[in-house]
C-alpha cells in the first residue's frame, strides 16, 4: 500500500504512536500484524509502518474492549463490521452479555468453592487420629473412595 494523499508529515511513526498511546512498540506491531489497525496504517516506500491519527481511536477502543473482557478475536470481528461502514454496537452488546453470563457462572462456582473450603476449615484437625495418618496424605481434605 502506498502513501495516500495525506501529507507525509501527518503520518506518524510507530515510536510516536507508542509514546502517545502508552502502548509498547511491540504491542502496536502485534495489533498491526493481526489486522486490528487497518486502515489506519500504511507502509513508507522504505517499508516503515506509518500511522494516521485515526489509529488512536482504534487503540483506545481496543484497550477499552479488552478491559471489559473481550479478546482480540472478538475485537477483530467488531472492527471488521465497523470497517464495512456499520455501527457494531449490537455485536458489542452481544459479546458483553456473554461476558456477564460467564462472570455470573464463575461467581456461582466460586461461592460453592468458598462454602466447601469454609466447611473443611471448620472441621480441621491439626493432629488427625493416628489410624488416619497411615491411610491418607491429608485426612482433612481426603475423601474416602
Amino acid at each position: 500500500m502506498s502513501l495516500s494523499p495525506i501529507a507525509a508529515s501527518q503520518w506518524l511513526k510507530i515510536g510516536e504512536v507508542a509514546r502517545e498511546s502508552g502502548l509498547s512498540v511491540k504491542t502496536i506491531r502485534y495489533y498491526e500484524e493481526l489486522g486490528l489497525l487497518t486502515p489506519s496504517v500504511t507502509r513508507s516506500p522504505t517499508g516503515y509502518r506509518l500511522f494516521a491519527q485515526s489509529v488512536f481511536n482504534r487503540l483506545a477502543f481496543i484497550k477499552r474492549a479488552q478491559s471489559l473482557g473481550l479478546n482480540l478475536n472478538e475485537i477483530q470481528e467488531i472492527l471488521t463490521v465497523h470497517d464495512q461502514g456499520h455501527l457494531p454496537c449490537g455485536m458489542v452488546k452481544e459479546h458483553l452479555v456473554q461476558k456477564l453470563s460467564a462472570i455470573e457462572e464463575q461467581i456461582q462456582a466460586l461461592t460453592i468453592l468458598k462454602s466447601e473450603l469454609q466447611g473443611i476449615l471448620c472441621g480441621w484437625q491439626e493432629m488427625p487420629k493416628s489410624e488416619q495418618i497411615a491411610l491418607t496424605i491429608c485426612p482433612n481434605i481426603q475423601l474416602n473412595l
